[in-house]
């Protein structure tokens, strides 16, 4: 279980209620307007709108309550957004039950109102999910895995499968395709499957008989010369909870696949809020970062099947660039993104041919 001990946080209640405070915006690695702009993002409208006497997170996947207006539904995935119920003064955003989703929005939401000037906003208090609520959130999942070669989980899934064709199920969909000529199940969330609820889902897929699974997604860089949305991201080892993990990758070696792919050691930070410029001295000697890649690979390894991550390197934080967190959405970042999703279909579909032959 991840501990969350810095003197950003305040243990309230030793397992359950965590009492979240705001970082100091500048010491942030993203930059003060960079950061702002992704919290308002994130951020609820029913908080962004008013200050509250109350504020709380939990770990309950609700889409009955108050959705946000600032979901974008453009996408296939990951575009649910945590939701709102009130009561008199009080509001409780609900999470997709997850132990780092819920403190990393809780973190979010403490920031923001810091940074927006709320002299006198309420403490934002987290109640955690343990282990055993997580994976029975994800245990959702009853997807028939015979004679299937390869699941993918993650993002830009339609890039490789197209959109038609879908399977839903509560708060993800699935498809069975063939790619590189072989049978690939593909495994996409309406939410976020935010670091452990990750490793929660690779433990689910292995009880569900998969043998290998390939994470797609975005990952930051912790090397200064490296452009956002130029180069992939691979590797076979993580620094969790202040351990290295290794796990037996995929992928293998990719050299031959284009100068623009780096492999080495990542590092897992549960909330994008923690990455200061303190942690980034801390962790200058790896190479890249985001909260789902250790737990995954943990997980695999305990289940004794094969992981691979394969990821666009989305932004960078030993310098700053204009392409960023905050503006993700930008047609020169899309259109980016779009190149290298096709680099990693052909990576997979050869490493799948390989395997056939």
């Amino acid at each position: 279980m991840t501990t969350w001990t810095s003197d950003r946080v305040h243990i309230v209640d030793h397992v359950e209620t965590i009492e979240v405070a705001a970082i100091d915006p500048y010491r942030h690695t993203m930059g003060w307007q960079s950061l702002l702009t992704y919290l308002k993002i994130k951020v609820h409208h029913l908080l962004q709108e008013k200050e509250w006497d109350r504020v709380r997170v939990v770990g309950a996947h609700d889409r009955t309550c108050e959705i946000s207006r600032f979901e974008k539904t453009d996408k296939m995935f990951n575009w649910q957004r945590p939701t709102a119920d009130v009561y008199g003064d009080e509001i409780v955003i609900k999470c997709f039950p997850g132990r780092d989703y819920v403190l990393h929005y809780g973190l979010i939401i403490a920031t923001y109102q810091k940074m927006v000037g709320r002299q006198n906003a309420a403490p934002v208090l987290c109640t955690v999910p343990d282990t055993q609520a997580v994976y029975d959130a994800v245990s959702r999942i009853t997807i028939d895995l015979t004679d299937v070669d390869l699941v993918i989980v993650g993002w830009g899934l339609e890039q490789f499968t197209g959109s038609e064709g879908w399977t839903a199920g509560p708060g993800f969909a699935f498809k069975r395709d063939r790619l590189g000529g072989r049978n690939v199940m593909f495994l996409g969330y309406f939410h976020s499957i935010w670091g452990d609820v990750a490793g929660q889902v690779v433990r689910r897929l292995a009880a569900l008989g998969a043998q290998r699974v390939v994470y797609v997604g975005k990952v930051g860089t912790l090397r200064p010369g490296v452009v956002p949305n130029t180069c992939l991201a691979t590797g076979s080892e993580s620094v969790l909870r202040g351990e290295t993990t290794a796990w037996s990758s995929y992928f293998g070696d990719l050299s031959g696949h284009g100068d623009n792919i780096l492999t080495g050691v990542h590092v897992t930070s549960p909330s994008i809020l923690l990455e200061d410029r303190r942690w980034l001295a801390a962790n200058q000697d790896k190479l890249f970062v985001d909260p789902e890649i250790g737990p995954m690979g943990a997980a695999a390894r305990e289940a004794g099947i094969d992981f691979g991550y394969l990821h666009v390197i989305s932004n960078n934080l030993a310098h700053e660039y204009d392409e960023d967190l905050s503006n993700e959405r930008k047609r020169s970042v899309v259109e980016r993104r779009h190149r290298l999703l096709g680099q990693i279909q052909a990576i997979i579909c050869s490493r799948l041919q390989d395997a056939a032959g």
